[in-house]
């Protein structure tokens, strides 16, 4: 589904300089991987270049391939077709952001069918079989802020999850909580990603609940280089 080769990303200059180099990738449907790294080691920018938010500065292959065709993800970004990038991100994508990234003034029921009314997507069910799934079908006239963090999190997986992308991103969506609730809304995600068939990535700095839930690894690893910057290089997949 998702195929990279020598894709690099960099930031700053001398010893403020930050690099993500990714040798090699190679993303299946219904892969299930933890990204794992010291913090600051560059997950949430690879989750971003995956997420066709950040462009890369450089990229031997980068391509994308859907149930429409292949697109060559480097080509599109240097050729500057954003509308192109934007319908792929709306369409096949899902992401899960550490914030929760939930609209206040939308109800839970709102929050989650956003994604497909941005889309033009009907009313098929969607919404209240994920809310069931994932344990929030009694909040769904409730605001963000009547929720607990765990609910928002279940909300923001579930809006996430709604449009059936074929890829899911999901930025420590457990961080913020207790080993219990981190454990369970793992599983519920995990859950409905396999229902769904959709790839999963999901960073996190917990390798433990990673391992735990089956997940296999993705490692970053850093190391400072004689001009006093990082670069952080993505290793291959491990069970």
């Amino acid at each position: 589904m998702l195929s990279l080769r020598d894709v690099r990303k960099t930031r700053g200059v001398g010893a403020q300089r930050y690099s993500l180099e990714v040798p090699r990738l190679e993303l299946q449907g219904g892969q299930h991987c933890a990204l794992v790294g010291p913090s600051g080691c560059g997950k949430s920018t690879l989750l971003d270049l995956l997420a066709l938010v950040l462009a890369p500065d450089h990229a031997q292959r980068f391509d994308f391939s859907t149930p429409q065709g292949e697109f060559d993800i480097k080509g599109l970004w240097r050729e500057g077709q954003q509308t192109q990038l934007a319908a792929l991100r709306s369409r096949h994508l899902g992401y899960v952001l550490q914030t929760g990234g939930l609209l206040g003034f939308l109800d839970v029921r709102g929050n989650i069918d956003l994604s497909r009314r941005l889309l033009g997507l009907g009313n098929d069910g969607s919404v209240e079989h994920l809310a069931e799934q994932l344990e929030i079908a009694d909040q769904l006239r409730k605001k963000p802020g009547a929720l607990s963090v765990g609910q928002r999190q279940r909300v923001s997986c579930a809006r996430a999850l709604a449009h059936g992308p074929q890829l899911l991103l999901a930025d420590e969506p457990t961080a913020a909580l207790d080993p219990l609730n981190a454990g369970r809304v793992m599983q519920l995600l995990l859950k409905q990603a396999h229902k769904q068939r959709a790839c999963c990535i999901i960073a996190t700095h917990d390798e433990g609940l990673a391992r735990q839930a089956g997940l296999s690894v993705l490692r970053i690893s850093c190391r400072r280089d004689a001009d006093g910057g990082v670069t952080a290089t993505l290793g291959e997949v491990r069970a």
